[in-house]
């Protein structure tokens, strides 16, 4: 019988199963420790897990955080149990400002700010904020996304609105560093009289809805950020869309970018 080479073991036998079982098999040997900790290994997991129809939900509800499951669209209520965020911190203190392949984007409001990327499977954490950030990050207007450039590296997207002057800035896990990014040209978006919806991921695009509550009233528009290119650019809500700004969320669903409408 031929033998089974390492590349399938990884890359197709073990990169199918869920995390926790994952973590189990990095005690086998530190070669397989290694193996599964690669950023290779991570995307093609991630990847494969992000088209099960098996799926997450984390809530922040009172003084906990759940956890439930939902299986082929269904929430599974009698699954739902607690975890536990990795800082000493009460829920109502923090903030999601997005997830992706089972990784969360979470800030921690308290005096000051910090960003924090979490697994909740995993357990495992890193603070990720600057001083940069640590200074100018706005509780209410600042948002981000997370996705893997072109070489698998994980990156996360802030975007600062302070003092009418917006910037966008992309950390690299890889290299653990913050870079700037150049915004749109004459862009009023920074204004405090629009506010920006958190970044929803779908087909190498991060998209936020971005509106106006004041003036003209109920403007609202979609800035979509490309990951290739790092490149940003605005698109029109559809007109036809008879939707209020505070009724509008972005969600990403089969891969694919929906609107739902909560009223």
């Amino acid at each position: 019988m031929e033998r089974v080479g390492d590349d399938m073991i990884f890359e197709e036998i073990l990169s199918r199963l869920p995390a926790k079982v994952v973590c189990r098999f990095k005690c086998v040997s530190k070669q397989w420790c290694y193996e599964l900790s690669t950023p290779k290994f991570v995307f093609i997991h991630a990847r494969r897990v992000g088209n099960s129809i098996q799926k997450k939900l984390l809530s922040l509800k009172e003084n906990s955080i759940f956890v439930d499951d939902i299986v082929a669209g269904n929430l599974e209520v009698d699954t739902s149990k607690t975890v536990t965020f990795p800082y000493d911190v009460h829920p109502s203190f923090l903030r999601i400002i997005c997830s992706f392949n089972g990784l969360i984007l979470v800030c921690i409001k308290r005096s000051y700010s910090e960003l924090v990327l979490w697994n909740p499977t995993t357990r495992r954490f890193k603070l990720i904020s600057d001083d940069y950030f640590i200074r100018h990050f706005g509780r209410h207007n600042d948002t981000g996304g997370m996705y893997f450039d072109e070489d698998n590296d994980l990156k996360v997207l802030q975007i600062n609105c302070y003092s009418d002057i917006l910037t966008a800035r992309v950390y690299s896990r890889r290299h653990d560093s913050w870079r700037k990014l150049n915004f749109l040209n004459g862009s009023q978006l920074a204004s405090n009289f629009y506010s920006w919806s958190l970044g929803i991921y779908s087909g190498k695009t991060i998209y936020f809805m971005v509106s106006n509550y004041w003036i003209p009233p109920g403007e609202r528009n979609i800035v979509a950020f490309d990951v290739i290119s790092e490149s940003f650019s605005i698109l029109r809500f559809p007109e036809r869309m008879e939707v209020n700004p505070c009724q509008g969320h972005f969600l990403t669903i089969s891969n694919k970018l929906h609107v739902i409408v909560v009223q």
